[in-house]
């Protein structure tokens, strides 16, 4: 159940980053190239939320600022 909600929030995670401003897509393009560059392809909304989130310690200061912005 843990597993699945952690899928479902990193999930939430990509597409605020991906349906935010502009603004906040460009803080978050580096740290997902960066990190996740692996992930694109058909499910890649939900791998790259993933992968944010297993790196999380490790993103820039302004997209941890814009997932804290999106709750998450």
């Amino acid at each position: 159940m843990k597993l699945v909600l952690a899928a479902l929030l990193c999930s939430f995670a990509t597409v605020a980053v991906a349906q935010g401003t502009p603004q906040e897509r460009a803080a978050c393009r580096g740290d997902v190239i960066r990190f996740c560059g692996t992930h694109f392809g058909t499910d890649a909304v939900m791998a790259i939320g993933l992968c944010l989130h297993t790196n999380r310690p490790k993103l820039s200061k302004a997209c941890a600022k814009v997932l804290a912005a999106h709750g998450l």
